[in-house]
């Protein structure tokens, strides 16, 4: 605004915001001068233009966080992996306005659409055969067109990579749906295979088939990288993992899914949950296996199931992650979470003298670890001996 003061001299044009127009006011009061206190708002003006020119301390040490996941870049490793919290596009926003680097879209189930479809056959009784391949049909495209509504809404708002999410346990016609997902938007693909190999009567071969099965049915429609969100359970998890990789459809790997994890009440006699949400000590499973595969398995690797904060993400990076997935953390901190894990990886950085993160990603990888046995040591003997 313009400020026009008088005092025994000719007015002074003074063009200043209203905190330029506070220290006008003290000075006139301080000094009981207006030339004076002309002079003395322009200093400050001037010390304000130099101050906005001059680039912020913390701006220095800013750190080089940007990773690269299935040949996606992204602005730092925490992805919100595939949960509730990104299953709208309102959501997904509020997550990428938090700071994370990539979005996983929660999964699209066969599980979930095969138990509609079957329900809305139940509900629709009718004599003509054709209707019941009406209504199979209905029903699954209107799941995969919700689906693929949200994911143009988000690409449309956010400027950060968006991975779609497949939970499959066969090979079904249906895995074709993924092709869509790619002329939706979609800039990567997770395919879940939820496996728990409890069948006594099928051979190991038959489950770890599923894989490969799957894969190829969904290389065939897309051209996005995929990731395979993999299960523990394998009688021989490095093998599988490698002969994947080598089948060249594959970009990355998603160490591990999670399970319902069942309980026991004992009063009441009944199986119960013993809880959704992971905690920070299954760290340990993802971890020694990120860290013996990453150095091996020329793939990008990522982790999943109890990184809860910053120290969890320094550690999966130490040991090879290319990006890190959090979900228990963000519902039981909320979204605020992610600034802080942000914050205590560079401050971990700034402590190490550290500028980027390729500096340190892979540095206690079982190939570049002096002492490998750590991570295939499965007894306890040494600790519990005295053996030093």
């Amino acid at each position: 605004m313009i400020i026009y003061y008088a005092f025994g001299c000719k007015p002074i044009n003074a063009a200043c915001n209203f905190d330029n127009y506070l220290v006008l006011k003290h000075a006139l009061a301080f000094y009981g001068n207006a030339q004076i206190a002309l002079r003395v708002v322009r200093f400050v003006q001037r010390r304000e233009r130099r101050v906005e020119r001059r680039p912020l301390r913390r701006d220095r040490k800013m750190k080089d966080l940007t990773t690269n996941y299935l040949g996606l870049t992204l602005k730092n490793p925490i992805v919100a992996g595939s949960c509730g919290l990104t299953g709208s596009a309102s959501k997904i926003v509020e997550l990428a306005e938090a700071g994370v680097g990539a979005v996983v879209v929660k999964s699209l189930f066969e599980e979930q659409i095969e138990a509609e479809l079957q329900q809305n056959l139940d509900d629709y009784q009718t004599d003509y055969p054709d209707a019941y391949d009406y209504v199979k049909q209905y029903t699954r495209d209107s799941a995969v067109t919700d689906y693929l509504e949200m994911i143009r809404e988000v690409k449309k708002q956010i400027d950060i990579p968006v991975i779609a999410s497949l939970n499959c346990v066969t090979a079904a016609e249906w895995t074709t749906y993924a092709g869509k997902f790619e002329k939706a938007g979609a800039d990567g693909l997770e395919i879940n295979i939820s496996l728990l190999p409890s069948n006594p009567k099928k051979e190991c071969d038959q489950y770890e088939q599923v894989y490969f099965e799957v894969l190829n049915k969904v290389n065939k429609v897309v051209s996005i990288p995929i990731a395979l969100k993999m299960s523990s359970y394998s009688s021989s998890l490095a093998s599988l993992i490698s002969r994947l990789h080598w089948t060249g459809k594959v970009r990355g790997f998603v160490l591990f899914n999670r399970y319902y994890q069942p309980d026991i009440n004992i009063e009441k006699m009944e199986m119960t949950s013993a809880g959704v949400f992971s905690h920070p000590a299954e760290i340990s499973l993802p971890l020694r296996w990120i860290a013996l595969l990453s150095g091996l398995i020329e793939s990008d690797f990522a982790a999943s199931t109890g990184v809860h904060d910053g120290a969890g993400a320094v550690k999966m990076l130490l040991a090879g992650a290319r990006a890190v997935q959090v979900v228990s953390t963000l519902y039981e901190n909320g979204v605020e979470q992610v600034e802080k894990i942000l914050a205590d990886l560079e401050a971990w950085m700034e402590r190490h003298s550290l500028t980027a993160i390729h500096e340190f990603r892979g540095r206690l990888a079982y190939r570049f670890e002096d002492d490998q046995s750590a991570f295939e040591r499965i007894q306890f003997m040494k600790h519990y001996s005295g053996i030093s």
